[in-house]
């Protein structure tokens, strides 16, 4: 079944015809992504990149920003579903129940972004990292959670990215169970009874962040050929000569055969470069929606959510920190690999959610 199809299954073009109802599917990538596609490989080589000047990245490890008021926003991080993992002075590092040491860094200053931090495969690829213009030395961390080496790079907008190595993971869990499920003619619990505890979302690692730039093109040549990020959707809209312009694109790890998230970097055209959100994963919808309710229970500013996003398929729930922040919480995510066709599709608020309450005007400003 083609993605128009479906469409049509659900939305029938025919008004005379009895209302269909809902349904959802798991389709394969090939029918899911909408027409206006090409393979990955193909726009790589029209796109002159080179795989092998590359920094390569294998995952997104942490964030780190700067926050005025260190107790205030632990207190937040906390109610949003992590630990602190250690603090000294005015630093604080925050995990979550999955083997990375933290997913969070943040110390004491005027509210900053410090950006996203990648592991890369090798030390080697750290001084591959160090050669480019602007980046800074080699630094050893020597008081952060299981150690390791870091570079940061800066962007063409200014943003800092930070590469890692030789972190040392640590032991994960608990983990959540993983909930069964009864169905109108499958019903495989019998005589077990779900029940559930109040309290935050715990959050199992860092999925991705985005940022809002001012020169698109600069931003994604930058991430694509110093970095092996690739894309798996754009988005555009139509321009006046009649031409479509990308306005929008979600970024993978390209890591060839290996499956990784469908996106770990997100951008938007803006007329202001700012950061736009940051995300983080949570074990199921039930867990979710419970963070959620605990969020509300403590007087925390929600921002959107709880919806299913169309583009990576996430269950999304979008809250502002005590900063000003926007952090996410997510779960369900779709995965790509090097055979995930590239897609486009038209920007709009359409294209954000397939159910949720209405996106906020702003949301994307």
């Amino acid at each position: 079944m083609t993605f128009d199809e479906l469409r049509e299954k659900v939305t029938p073009k025919n008004p005379s015809r009895e209302t269909s109802p809902n349904r959802g599917t798991s389709l394969p990538q090939d029918t899911a992504i909408p027409d206006t596609r090409k393979s990955l490989r193909d726009w790589q080589s029209e796109n002159n990149i080179d795989g092998d000047a590359q920094v390569k990245i294998r995952r997104i490890a942490h964030m780190r920003y700067q926050h005025p008021d260190l107790a205030e926003i632990t207190t937040f991080l906390r109610d949003f579903g992590m630990s602190v993992a250690k603090k000294s002075e005015g630093k604080r590092w925050f995990t979550g129940y999955g083997p990375d040491q933290y997913v969070y860094y943040a110390q004491q200053g005027e509210k900053k972004f410090l950006g996203g931090t990648f592991e890369v495969e090798s030390f080697a690829e750290l001084g591959k990292a160090a050669k480019i213009p602007g980046a800074s030395p080699i630094e050893e961390l020597t008081d952060a959670p299981g150690g390791g080496h870091m570079v940061t790079l800066t962007d063409p907008e200014g943003f800092p990215i930070n590469l890692m190595y030789g972190q040392q993971p640590k032991e994960p869990g608990p983990m959540p169970e993983i909930l069964t499920t009864n169905y109108e003619v499958e019903k495989p619990r019998v005589a077990r009874f779900q029940r559930f505890k109040p309290g935050p979302a715990a959050v199992h690692k860092l999925g991705h962040y985005g940022l809002c730039v001012q020169n698109f093109q600069a931003q994604l040549d930058f991430y694509t050929r110093e970095l092996n990020f690739a894309p798996t959707d754009f988005l555009y809209v139509d321009a006046e000569d009649g031409t479509r312009k990308d306005v929008a694109v979600f970024l993978h790890i390209d890591i060839g055969q290996d499956f990784t998230d469908h996106h770990t970097f997100f951008m938007s055209t803006n007329p202001t470069s700012h950061v736009h959100h940051c995300s983080f994963e949570v074990h199921d919808f039930d867990s979710q929606n419970l963070g959620h309710e605990w969020l509300v229970s403590k007087g925390y500013k929600s921002v959107w959510g709880v919806g299913r996003h169309i583009l990576g398929s996430q269950l999304f729930d979008y809250w502002w920190d005590t900063t000003g922040n926007m952090v996410e919480h997510y779960a369900d995510g779709d995965l790509v690999n090097e055979d995930t066709p590239v897609g486009w599709g038209a920007a709009g608020d359409e294209s954000l959610a397939v159910w949720g309450p209405d996106v906020p005007k702003w949301f994307l400003d």
